[in-house]
């Protein structure tokens, strides 16, 4: 199905004891342009994010916002600094020794003392905390997706309905083209009359010149091409695969034709419909452009 480069998807969920908010969106760009926010301490979803998203999406400036509340209470540990403890006992038995005094260090004390207990944020789990940032992102990726489709249909109805109006102009340049020819065959042999006066001109010679601007304006072989391009701009929405690029090579095909034809155009008629081609031709390479 086709899809839309612009998107946006959100999903927040409480998974294992953490409060997961996920949101993504993008907007047109040539190649996957990822970058995203994610808490400070949390550095090591990027590369998984970016991977992850890749997985699903192939084309975008794509933007990725996290958040995580860790709301359990195992957040920090605390520790003994045993060297330090180790010297405050040595110390405390020394003092006992050396001047005869009771030495009455015990536990309570000796956690007292500076820096014997360290508290530091407990080492993340980062395989538990990506596991619950994966399962609310693929919901958030999915409503992103979902939008993306959505957008890609409008997209769709479009260009189809364009490339619909370049056949009828087209169509009518086919069936103009033979009129050209036999309307300057009438002026050419009014203007040599209009000249000559009773002078006989022979047909052949007629005919030869008919032949020669006949062949200078025919616009057969574009036409052809015009509508093979317009089948296969068709053709490309029943894809599975990233089409955006394909179609944007394809319209300038269309438009390079579109300008054969209406440099060979010696017919108000035919380069009327000419600018009416290149005109919907140039909406259909915007709408491209947000093709994935």
């Amino acid at each position: 199905m086709v899809k839309s480069m612009t998107g946006y998807g959100r999903c927040q969920e409480m998974v294992d004891g953490m409060n997961v908010a996920v949101e993504i969106k993008s907007v047109n760009h040539r190649y996957f342009d990822f970058s995203s926010r994610v808490p400070r301490n949390y550095g090591f979803l990027d590369e998984k994010l970016k991977s992850f998203v890749q997985s699903k999406v192939s084309r975008g400036k794509i933007e990725c916002y996290v958040q995580v509340d860790n709301l359990e209470d195992d957040t920090v540990v605390v520790e003994v600094n045993k060297s330090l403890a180790d010297g405050y006992v040595k110390a405390f038995n020394e003092l006992s020794e050396t001047y005869g005094i009771e030495n009455n260090l015990n536990a309570g004390l000796l956690a007292r003392m500076n820096d014997v207990l360290v508290i530091r944020k407990a080492e993340a789990d980062e395989d538990k905390i990506w596991n619950a940032v994966k399962a609310v992102a693929e919901k958030a990726v999915d409503k992103f997706i979902n939008m993306r489709e959505v957008e890609g249909q409008k997209l769709r109805d479009d260009i189809v309905s364009r490339a619909d109006l370049i056949l009828s102009y087209v169509e009518f340049v086919e069936e103009r083209s033979p009129e050209t020819v036999r309307e300057y065959n009438e002026k050419l042999l009014a203007r040599m009359q209009e000249l000559l006066g009773d002078i006989h001109v022979e047909e052949a010679r007629l005919l030869t010149e008919a032949a020669i601007y006949a062949d200078k304006i025919a616009v057969a072989e574009e036409t052809v091409r015009l509508r093979s391009h317009i089948s296969q701009l068709k053709d490309f929405f029943n894809s599975t695969e990233a089409i955006g690029r394909k179609m944007d090579f394809l319209v300038q095909e269309i438009n390079r034709e579109a300008n054969t034809i209406g440099s060979k155009a010696n017919d108000v008629e035919i380069a009327r419909r000419v600018l009416e081609i290149k005109s919907e031709v140039e909406k259909i390479r915007e709408q491209v452009q947000n093709i994935e």
